[in-house]
């Protein structure tokens, strides 16, 4: 009998109305957004349910309102779970972090809303972007990324994400790496596309937030994880505090190592993986990255009522 994994998705999986069933149908669910409100000093609640409003693809909103949907919806079916690990793409990690034990609710709520802000404001004051480069070999894209920033007069590009084999999104100075994006064709990408993102996230150009966020993590209360959690800067399953901090505050500014995650999943014995959260991005890239018995999703109220009939 293979292990139980559970996956929360990252910037990206956000959607306009999110939790609208949740409150519809769960007295839980309206207690955590109002407490939510309470937190940020705004109303979350507010961004997350309207179907007009930009306002949610921004990382300042972003942020809190994927964590907020990934541990309501854990701490609903959790009763139901046999998990032995975690992980969280970016942003999902805190989500994953919660899930272990590592921290409060309301602790982790602020660490992410916190570190949404300061990379929103990061992208203001050092404009960078980020381009999906999708059909080429990832070491290629690697090495190509290492040229561009030696010859780039300053100018820096990163590959930020490896998400699954061949699928690799790369981050930073927005004028130089539009201008270089060609250059990803000609190593053999068949889609080389911007993403809408406000900033060059997991690239040195958030060192000035990571350093603000590196306070706030410090400061905060970290056990020790009750389940493996495979994090994004390393690949490898932590437990201890310090170290769960210290790579938290590192994958920042460092690549998200997801296609390693799930193949070093695979090679320790785990066969189901449930991603909890809003969309279906992570159960997409695990079927393109390993071989598993289950993969399925937790986004919708109707997926909880749903799971092990």
């Amino acid at each position: 009998m293979g292990k139980q994994a559970i996956l929360f998705p990252g910037q990206g999986s956000q959607y306009k109305g999110m939790l609208a069933d949740y409150v519809e149908k769960s007295s839980e669910a309206k207690e955590k957004l109002q407490m939510a409100d309470q937190i940020l000093g705004y109303s979350i609640s507010d961004i997350m349910a309207d179907l007009d409003s930009e306002r949610l693809v921004e990382t300042r909103y972003t942020q809190p309102a994927l964590y907020i949907h990934s541990t309501l919806a854990f701490d609903i079916i959790s009763s139901q779970l046999d998990c032995s690990g975690v992980a969280g793409h970016s942003v999902g990690e805190f989500a994953a972090l919660y899930a272990a034990r590592v921290y409060d609710w309301q602790t982790g709520l602020k660490l992410v809303a916190k570190r949404g802000q300061l990379m929103f404001h990061s992208g203001e004051k050092k404009p960078g972007t980020m381009f999906a480069v999708v059909g080429a070999d990832d070491d290629k894209v690697n090495l190509l990324c290492k040229e561009l920033s030696e010859t780039g007069n300053g100018n820096i590009i990163v590959a930020a994400n490896f998400n699954s084999p061949g699928q690799v999104v790369v981050s930073g100075d927005r004028d130089y790496l539009r201008e270089s994006a060609p250059q990803f064709k000609e190593i053999g990408a068949k889609i080389v596309k911007e993403l809408n993102v406000s900033g060059a996230f997991h690239s040195p150009l958030l060192n000035d937030a990571k350093a603000e966020l590196a306070k706030e993590i410090e400061n905060a209360e970290f056990h020790s994880a009750t389940i493996d959690v495979y994090q994004n800067i390393d690949a490898k399953a932590n437990r201890e505090s310090a170290i769960l901090k210290k790579n938290l505050v590192e994958q920042l500014t460092g690549s998200v190592l997801w296609s390693s995650i799930l193949k070093n999943m695979e090679s320790d014995g785990y066969t189901e993986y449930i991603e909890i959260g809003p969309g279906k991005v992570l159960q997409g890239l695990t079927k393109r990255t390993i071989t598993a018995d289950s993969i399925v999703g937790i986004d919708k109220y109707q997926d909880i009522l749903n799971f092990n009939r």
